[in-house]
């Protein structure tokens, strides 16, 4: 186990690696290529119903906006498309999205540049977040330290099909702007005007000079229509809630609403995964490893039964942990309490520290209109990766079950400034 040294790291709760092996460092995709991602889907649900389901596949569009996007050329609401998974945004990734009546020669009249859409059936329901049976990656970290870098590679490999902390990943909380978990905060405080300003207005040093320009003008005016005036076209989550703000000066919380229903509901998924990455933190600085079992533990075993660690049954859970039927958890909170089990007064300790309770939760749930029920994750990713040397490139291929993130795998291998990632 070795700390990360990298400030945004520590901050978003990714205080360790696994491994003490030195980074090869090298630099994630350099072009959307070097980052593929095809989605592993469920079966259909039913042959027929009123979804036509298609195969997209994007390169250098974040989910979001392609889907309005889409939308938009298509002139429907985006709440009719549905996908079971967010993928990143500087890569070539391939996943199915769900229309709802939409035909298949509407979708055939559709051009997008760095977009296809292809169907392949059709269904009696909406596909979900969650709706897949994980991801396939093939990814290329170019430029890596040439010393040694065939041994160093291994040992990651190894070590990756034992046990890597499963922290959620740099893009859970955004990747040039990485806030998401902080508005997801200020939602469940009901602080709607900051959470706004924060959006819109708070700027980050990797963004262009003018749009840095522009957000911090509106940090400091709250003015919407200078904002309008300066913002790029482009950015239009922000422009559509500063016209909102214009047309309803103050409604802060109604400007929230205009950004699509998923991606509001994700400021606060977010905010739980930053809980979720402490914790897993706080544990593992106490000494306690991914698959050491200690009382009060809450175990999810392969075919979907749970248990709790106790003194009596501590060997019977190690044997288990080593031959991978169960896994180690950890309760991300919502508006659901998950008793006294280890790892979770921490948990609650930071929510009374920052001062949080299940209630706002639950209000937070009305308003977003998304169940912030709370959930088990485990603490522990492993996988088979098929490694690869060629040069200064390191090729790695693996797969992953849903809500599990590659650049935690890949950032055991890199150790990189985690800019270097994104």
């Amino acid at each position: 186990m070795m700390e990360s040294p990298f400030a945004l790291e520590r901050e978003l709760g990714m205080q360790y690696y696994a491994t003490v092996t030195p980074g090869i460092g090298g630099i994630l995709r350099s072009v959307p290529e070097d980052f593929i991602v095809d989605e592993i889907p469920l079966e259909k649900k039913g042959t027929s119903g009123p979804y036509l389901i298609c195969r997209l596949t994007k390169s250098n569009w974040e989910l979001q906006h392609a889907v309005k996007e889409i939308a938009r050329r298509l002139g429907i609401s985006h709440r009719r498309i549905g996908w079971a998974g967010t993928k990143d945004r500087n890569a070539r990734t391939t996943q199915l999205i769900s229309f709802y009546k939409v035909t298949a020669e509407e979708i055939a009249a559709l051009y997008l540049k760095d977009i296809t859409l292809e169907p392949v059936g059709i269904a009696n329901e909406q596909l979900s977040l969650g709706d897949l049976g994980g991801n396939r990656f093939a990814i290329r970290i170019r430029d890596a330290d040439p010393d040694d870098l065939e041994n160093r590679v291994a040992s990651v490999t190894e070590t990756a099909a034992l046990a890597m902390p499963n922290y959620f990943g740099l893009q859970r909380f955004g990747v040039i702007r990485p806030l998401t978990h902080r508005i997801g905060e200020l939602i469940l405080h009901g602080e709607y005007e900051q959470a706004v300003a924060t959006y819109v207005g708070l700027a980050f040093p990797h963004e262009k000079d003018a749009v840095q320009k522009a957000r911090t003008t509106f940090w400091e005016t709250r003015d919407p229509a200078i904002a309008l005036r300066e913002l790029p076209v482009q950015m239009s989550f922000e422009r559509s809630m500063l016209s909102h703000l214009q047309s309803c000066p103050g409604d802060y919380a109604g400007a929230l609403r205009q950004l699509p229903p998923k991606l509001l509901s994700m400021f606060v998924s977010a905010f739980q995964s930053y809980l979720f990455n402490r914790a897993l933190s706080y544990r593992l600085a106490g000494g306690t490893g991914l698959t050491e079992p200690v009382p009060g533990d809450h175990l999810i075993f392969a075919n979907g039964r749970t248990d709790t660690v106790t003194m009596q049954n501590i060997p019977a859970v190690s044997l288990h942990l080593a031959r991978g039927r169960c896994t180690i958890a950890l309760f991300m909170p919502g508006k659901d309490e998950p008793g006294t089990l280890t790892g979770n007064d921490v948990t609650r300790t930071m929510l009374t520290d920052l001062g949080i309770t299940t209630e706002d939760f639950r209000r937070a749930s009305v308003f977003v209109q998304t169940k912030f029920d709370g959930a088990w994750r485990p603490i522990a990713l492993k996988t088979e990766i098929q490694a690869s040397v060629e040069g200064t490139c390191v090729h790695l291929a693996f797969s992953l079950p849903p809500g599990h993130y590659a650049t935690t795998v890949c950032r055991e291998y890199m150790k990189a400034d985690p800019i270097r990632m994104v």
